[in-house]
């Protein structure tokens, strides 16, 4: 399976709270904050709900 690396580059100030809970959810905390997961459906599906404030790369196992 393919991971992925995601960081949080842009803040939640302002954002709806369901953005702010779908970003905690990814375990991403403060600005330029990186987390390391596992390619899945409801990972896809949450990124695409915060791709405006998120960088995706795919990390070589």
């Amino acid at each position: 399976m393919a991971k992925l690396k995601i960081t949080l580059y842009r803040s939640l100030i302002g954002r709806p709270e369901d953005q702010r809970a779908t970003v905690k959810a990814l375990g991403l905390g403060k600005v330029n904050s990186s987390v390391i997961q596992e390619e899945t459906a409801a990972l896809k599906g949450m990124i695409h709900k915060v791709e405006h404030l998120v960088r995706v790369e795919e990390v070589q196992d």
